[in-house]
């Protein structure tokens, strides 16, 4: 006999037998052992869901000899006949390739007439988008009143094209994509079915290649089957879908993690000479990167079936939970962009590199990538900074710094300290809104008000301690707190500076003899919100470019 492909010969007949769409599936159970039927249906969802297949079923499920069921028998005429395709009340539109207006019109010509041999007459109309508006426009009136031997079974991929005249007189299902899981857990149920050797790794790779579809997932186990000789193995997977294989990113991110370049290029090289899909490598690393995210924040919700769970749960030491996000971002945002670079090998390794250059150092800041040199990142056997405590009074300390001691400012030195730190955004808030309570030999002890307890974030921390050790010196240490502020706070004292200069610009134009005399003579009127400080100094001694 001729060989029938998997994703035929594994077509669910039931709807006990499909994977997954269980909302849909019970829907239509419920109304079929009811009798309480639609005259039409529409199905909704992407390419091998199941849209058409719960379409068959449905029809066996309306025409089965045995009576309307939920649990067609499979063995009467009907039922072989709809599976064979040769059910002479059942009609299969492909409107992709029937678009027009006349073919709609012989279908609904031919709905008038009874059925020959079954009990409903059924139309499934496939990729029904595709009709043109007059072709819709034919079927309102037959989909509103049809024939009470009639049932349509409508099918889509981009149910925005449909009109809603028509969405509104069918009833909508929508079919989700299947998760990775189920599609590995059925290509497993299958493979012992065929007798075929198969491993999880490698059909948890065909899951996810199949991006939710369980007829390319089939499609995709034939192709691995064929490929290795009748055995499925995670490194036959890897070699049909050009795919990297779990050791190139792990060496990826041990990389990333020790802030070297060259082995991220080198190993970039050695997929290049693999010929590795790169798109396929930076969707596996995404796939990686969430793992580690989940053994970092619920180690639970990590399998224990996973493959090289060791060395997943190693990088969740290894690398920050913020360098992880960053790094996902990245690779989610390089994948996008894949198809704009010169070429993949390119795209690949300027996304690396970007991941190099904004991979998170000692201090909370990006790396700067200068010539030759990196700033050295933290020990890893550093102490954990402090998540910031939200009652008043109770301290956030920052990891001591050791030597010699350098030269702090005074409470009243502290606002031109502030000015002169290269900070931007909330690191910066968090310096203007801090007291100066005490300095000595190597710590200074900032005092943040109630109010303004939200910008004691741990990377605004970060970034005011790295700001203060390139000013200060590396040995400076910084000690927070939530509490009362006795005195002037850096951005208490801008304000009234800009205060000041807005009230002397005032008083200047005030003053002028022309704008006097445009006010006396021609009852003129100085709106003063207009006014700005022109040449004046901000407290970072920077003239302001206002006018």
């Amino acid at each position: 006999m001729s060989y029938r492909a998997l994703a035929r010969k594994w077509r669910p007949r039931r709807f006990a037998d499909l994977a997954g769409q269980e909302h849909v599936v019970r829907a239509l159970t419920h109304a079929l052992e009811r009798q309480t039927l639609h005259h039409a249906y529409l199905f909704t969802g992407t390419r091998g869901v199941g849209k058409t297949t719960i379409a068959r079923i449905l029809a066996k499920s309306l025409n089965c000899e045995t009576g309307i069921t939920a649990a067609p028998c499979g063995t009467c005429a009907a039922c072989r006949e709809i599976d064979d395709g040769r059910f002479v009340d059942l009609l299969e539109l492909d409107a992709a390739s029937n678009t027009g207006v006349d073919s709609m019109r012989e279908v609904l010509d031919n709905a008038q007439y009874a059925p020959t041999s079954g009990r409903f007459k059924v139309y499934i109309i496939d990729e029904v988008h595709m009709l043109s508006k007059a072709a819709f426009n034919s079927m309102l009136k037959t989909l509103e009143e049809p024939p009470e031997h009639v049932k349509f079974i409508l099918a889509t991929t981009d149910p925005q094209k449909i009109p809603v005249t028509v969405l509104s007189r069918c009833l909508q299902f929508g079919l989700k994509h299947l998760p990775p899981a189920l599609i590995s857990g059925q290509l497993e149920r299958i493979l012992r079915a065929e007798g075929v050797e198969g491993d999880n790794a490698a059909l948890a790779l065909l899951a996810r290649g199949a991006q939710g579809s369980m007829r390319d997932a089939l499609s995709l186990l034939d192709q691995a089957i064929a490929y290795g000789n009748g055995q499925v193995s995670e490194a036959v997977v890897r070699g049909m879908l050009g795919t990297a294989s779990g050791s190139y990113l792990f060496d990826v991110l041990r990389a990333l993690g020790a802030g070297e370049g060259k082995p991220l290029l080198d190993i970039a090289d050695d997929m290049a000479a693999r010929n590795v899909s790169f798109d396929a490598a930076l969707q596996e690393l995404g796939v990686l990167l969430h793992q580690i995210a989940l053994a970092q924040v619920v180690p639970e919700a990590l399998a224990e079936d996973v493959s090289e769970r060791a060395q997943i749960l190693a990088l969740a030491q290894q690398l920050s939970p913020d360098a992880v996000q960053l790094y996902y971002q990245i690779a989610a945002l390089g994948r996008r962009d894949l198809g704009l670079a010169p070429d993949e090998f390119a795209g690949f390794t300027m996304t690396l590199l970007r991941m190099l250059a904004f991979a998170p150092a000692a201090g909370g800041m990006p790396r700067e990538s200068q010539a030759g040199a990196r700033r050295p990142a933290a020990p890893s056997g550093a102490p954990t900074r402090a998540v910031p405590e939200q009652a008043q009074g109770v301290s956030i300390a920052v990891p001591p710094a050791t030597g010699s001691n350098v030269l702090l400012p005074s409470g009243g030195e502290w606002h031109a300290l502030v000015a002169k730190l290269k900070l931007v955004g909330m690191a910066k808030m968090l310096a203007q809104h801090c007291e100066l309570k005490t300095s000595d030999g190597v710590r200074l002890a900032l005092c943040v008000p109630e109010e303004h307890k939200h910008l004691l974030e741990k990377a605004y921390q970060e970034r005011l301690l790295h700001a203060l050790r390139e000013q200060l010196g590396n040995r400076v240490q910084v000690e927070f707190s939530v509490g009362t502020v006795t005195g002037e706070i850096p951005a208490r004292i801008e304000q009234k500076e800009k205060e000041q200069r807005q009230a002397a610009a005032v008083a200047a134009i005030q003053d002028d003899p022309f704008v006097r005399e445009l006010v006396e003579n021609f009852d003129g009127r100085l709106i003063e919100s207009t006014i700005k400080p022109v040449g004046s100094k901000s407290a970072d001694g920077k003239g302001e470019q206002t006018c």
